[in-house]
């Protein structure tokens, strides 16, 4: 399976909350880091229980993904709640194509700095 079909796969398995299915993409010895909140956690068994305990009703839909080699990344939108999220999360997989690494970036919003109005569109 190439990279890129490996994380639809992951992400797939994830909003259909199919646990089984979402292990058998991941390697023991993988590791999740969360640059925002400076959190990291390593092996399968402990990924799995993080998000199979993950508080409220969220649903996570693909909006773009890439992928070449052993490397992909995705542009995800994340609804918890009804408040839409997105999110970018760059994947390393090892050499048997199972997940290795994952980088999760949750952008927080902000406002702009003024100045920029007439060259830039808001939406």
């Amino acid at each position: 399976m190439s990279a890129e079909a490996t994380v639809l796969a992951y992400w797939a398995a994830c909003e259909a909350r199919d646990w089984e299915r979402f292990g058998t993409l991941l390697a023991d010895d993988m590791v999740y880091d969360l640059p925002q909140t400076r959190e990291r956690i390593h092996g399968r068994a402990a990924y799995l229980r993080f998000n199979q305990e993950y508080p409220g009703d969220w649903h996570v839909s693909v909006v773009r993904a890439v992928g070449d080699g052993r490397r992909a990344a995705t542009l995800i939108t994340v609804t918890v709640d009804g408040t839409p999220t997105p999110a970018t999360t760059f994947f390393d997989l090892d050499e048997s194509g199972l997940i290795q690494a994952i980088t999760d970036f949750w952008p927080e919003p902000y406002d702009p700095p003024a100045g920029r109005e007439h060259l830039v569109q808001r939406y």
